[in-house]
C-alpha cells in the first residue's frame, strides 16, 4: 500500500509513462550510494520509480537512470535484475506462509480434490516440478465444479523445495488456496511476479534517453 500521503501514481524513469505504483518499483541510494530496490516503498530518501518488469530494471541499470534521476553518483551491483526477481519470490512466498497461517491453504492431492469438491477454492498452486498428470487430473475436477475448461485460476511459479519452506510441510506438490484475505494478498504478490518476469522487453523500450523521473 502507499504511504499514506503518498501519490497514487508515478512516472517511471524508464518508459515516461505514469503508472499506478503498484506496477512500479521503487529504488533508493543507500548511505554508501549503492542501489537497492524499496519493494515495501518504505525506505528514507529521495526514489527513483520503474516499471515493475524486467525489461524496465535492466534499461535503468544499462541507460545508467539512476544516477540521473538522483544527480549523483551511485553504484548499480551486477544482478540488480535478478536480486528484484528473488525479493518479489520472497515477498510472495512469505505471503503464502501468511495465507496458511490464516488456515486458508490446502495441501496434498487427496485434499485438494476433495476442497475442489466443497470448498471456496480460488486458487489451484502446483510445484513448478509437479507432474503433468496430476495436474491434469486436478484441473478435471476444477472444470467440473467452477463449469469451465480452465477451472481455477493455477498458480506454478515455485518449485516444491519453495512451497515446503513456505507452508512448513514437506513434498508439497499440490495445494488449493481458498478464499479470505490472506489469499488474495499472496495472489497479489503472485501477479506482480508473473508480470515482472512476463513483460517484453519491446514493452519497455524507449524514453531512456530523456530525463530520469524520481522523488
Amino acid at each position: 500500500m502507499p504511504r499514506k500521503n503518498e501519490p497514487l501514481e508515478r512516472q517511471c524513469a524508464v518508459t515516461r509513462q505514469v503508472l499506478p505504483v503498484s506496477r512500479l518499483i521503487r529504488f533508493v541510494a543507500d548511505p554508501d550510494g549503492k542501489i537497492v530496490p524499496d519493494l515495501r516503498r518504505k525506505l528514507p530518501g529521495r526514489g527513483v520509480w520503474v516499471s515493475a518488469t524486467r525489461a524496465a530494471v535492466d534499461m535503468a541499470e544499462r541507460k545508467r537512470v539512476f544516477g540521473r534521476a538522483l544527480k549523483c553518483e551511485v553504484r548499480v551491483e551486477p544482478g540488480l535484475v535478478d536480486r528484484v526477481e528473488a525479493l518479489m519470490t520472497k515477498a510472495a512466498l512469505s505471503a503464502l506462509s501468511l495465507a496458511r497461517k490464516a488456515g486458508e491453504v490446502v495441501t496434498g492431492f487427496a485434499k485438494v480434490e476433495a476442497a475442489l469438491r466443497r470448498d471456496p477454492v480460488i486458487a489451484l498452486i502446483h510445484a513448478s516440478d509437479a507432474s503433468e498428470d496430476g495436474i491434469r487430473k486436478l484441473a478435471a475436477v476444477a472444470a467440473s465444479r467452477f463449469g469451465t475448461t480452465n477451472g481455477a485460476p493455477v498458480v506454478r511459479l515455485f518449485d516444491s523445495t519453495q512451497l515446503d519452506l513456505a507452508l512448513g510441510r514437506t513434498n508439497v506438490i499440490h495445494a488449493a488456496l481458498l478464499a479470505g484475505r490472506a489469499s488474495e494478498g499472496f495472489l497479489a504478490r503472485v501477479r506482480e511476479l508473473e508480470a515482472f518476469r512476463a513483460e517484453s522487453a519491446a514493452k519497455d523500450r524507449g524514453g531512456a534517453d530523456g530525463a530520469a523521473a524520481q522523488d
